[in-house]
């Protein structure tokens, strides 16, 4: 399994408020089952927005479980970037690949 970093934006407003809840429901049962290892929003923003850290497969089962979401399903979602990853150090060293990129591994 890999790492997906995502960055979701949502714009201001009452269809926000109205599905902000069952968004953190899907996001802990997402946790539940394995596929989210955390999240949150993005403060200091000029747009609502958030990030979300995936373990996955690839990059089409993360947007899979984001167009899941309510937000996803309510057409809420106004940008979405999806990354892999390789936490090579601190806290989630543990899910990584262990292979430093090519540049740094010469220096070193």
């Amino acid at each position: 399994m890999s790492i997906f970093i995502a960055r979701m934006e949502y714009p201001k407003g009452p269809l926000w408020n109205m599905y902000v809840i069952e968004h953190v429901e899907y996001l802990q049962a997402l946790i539940e089952r394995g596929h989210l290892l955390t999240s949150g929003p993005v403060t200091d923003s000029p747009l609502r927005a958030g990030f979300l850290i995936f373990k996955a497969d690839s990059k089409l089962e993360v947007q899979a479980l984001i167009n899941e979401a309510p937000f996803a399903r309510e057409n809420i979602i106004s940008a979405l970037t999806i990354e892999q990853w390789d936490p090579l150090f601190g806290l989630l060293a543990g899910e990584s690949s262990k292979r430093l990129p090519s540049d740094l591994a010469k220096a070193t």
